[in-house]
């Protein structure tokens, strides 16, 4: 029986069976394709996938195309954001089957990972249900509290320098709200070229490049003062130090370093990412001050 799919770049892929050689050009995929039952199948990865015992086929910017071809492949998993447009568009044209993802709210990470369950055939597994079922009762028990909480402000920036930050239009800022947190710059997006971004210079249209992950300036962070700060440790790996710089810049708010992984990874993470997620924001907001500090 074929089964047909419609990825995030809404092209509809048939498979009449489940894929038996698939490299993952995702470390969220990679574990979502472990979770819904197909590691077997798994025969390549990036550098960033926790699969030590698959070969590595470059970066997820980088990757090494001719090596991924000689894998034969029957299938790659990819990512939009992740992933360039041009190596994807280079191995559909050598004949390469890919799927491409592109979750940016929590719950469509989830819906990703039924897909994903639907092309491996393995919808019907128990344990695989169980898992999804799992996660969509997270996402209701978080969609829930939230409408009875007043949700904390919150900052996360995902590069030191240039320092940068996130639209509410992806999964990070998702979750953050799912969990409870409000953020600051939910409605900042990001502004071409950098001198307009860093406010000196009238922007200019954007076209189709990406608005979504904003440079700021610290005066920006200051003014947008945030309860807690979180700091994952990807893609960005946030130090003990750059904690003390933020501590600095705002004395009042909760200064937090975390794994990124529940913030940022969709699918399979998020099924027991969103109640921990929910769990550190709420010891965080306890801790954090309910008024804005005084100028």
């Amino acid at each position: 029986m074929q089964v047909h799919v419609r990825d995030d770049r809404n092209r509809v892929i048939t498979f009449s069976h489940a894929p038996k050689r698939v490299v993952s050009l995702v470390p969220s995929d990679t574990l979502n394709v472990e979770a819904v039952g197909g590691k077997s199948a798994l025969v390549g990865r990036t550098d960033y996938c926790d699969a030590p015992n698959i070969p590595s086929v470059g970066g997820t910017k980088n990757p090494r195309l001719d090596d991924i071809i000689a894998l034969e492949p029957d299938l790659v998993i990819a990512n939009q954001e992740e992933n360039t447009r041009s190596d994807l568009e280079t191995l559909a044209q050598r004949g390469v089957r890919v799927l491409v993802s592109f979750p940016k709210r929590v719950a469509e990470g989830l819906a990703h990972l039924a897909r994903l369950a639907r092309v491996f055939r393995t919808e019907g597994d128990v344990t695989v249900k169980d898992l999804i079922k799992r996660g969509y009762d997270a996402h209701h028990r978080a969609e829930e509290a939230r409408k009875t909480l007043e949700p904390v402000s919150a900052f996360l920036p995902i590069w030191m320098d240039p320092l940068m930050t996130i639209h509410g239009a992806t999964f990070i800022s998702d979750m953050l709200d799912l969990c409870g947190a409000q953020n600051v710059f939910a409605d900042r997006e990001r502004r071409y070229p950098l001198a307009a971004d860093l406010g000196t210079r009238t922007p200019i249209d954007p076209g189709q490049r990406d608005v979504r992950y904003p440079r700021v300036t610290r005066e920006e962070v200051v003014s947008r003062a945030p309860r807690i700060v979180i700091l994952p440790d990807e893609p960005h790996p946030f130090s003990e130090a750059d904690a003390g710089v933020f501590r600095e810049l705002l004395p009042h708010a909760i200064v937090h370093r975390t794994d990124g992984k529940d913030l940022c990874w969709y699918g399979a993470r998020s099924v027991d990412g969103i109640d921990r997620t929910r769990e550190m924001i709420r010891e965080l907001e306890g801790r954090a001050p309910r008024t804005r500090p005084s100028a």
